[in-house]
């Protein structure tokens, strides 16, 4: 009993790890989301994959303009890069 609770202690903790960070802001203050990429772009990012993540949040997966791999979260209304991995 005692290893299956420390197994389940462990999966939440794992899982609380992977999950990104959460947006609070309204949808209708939200930077819409082609303008949004179009920004990303300009400043050299590319992007393989643009979606709002569970947390409600900008979140985008690529390179960036050094050619590095990213995943990175943006707040919607302001554009701020919240958590970078």
């Amino acid at each position: 009993m005692k290893n299956l609770s420390a197994l389940f202690v462990t999966t939440l903790v794992a899982g609380a790890a992977v999950a990104g960070p959460t947006c609070t802001v309204p949808q209708e203050k939200w930077i819409k989301e082609a303008d949004f990429k179009a920004r990303l772009e300009a400043q050299g990012y590319r992007i393989k994959t643009f979606k709002v993540s569970r947390g409600q949040c900008y979140e985008i997966y690529g390179f960036d303009k050094n050619g590095r791999k990213v995943e990175i979260y943006f707040d919607p209304q302001t554009g701020a890069v919240i958590e970078s991995r």
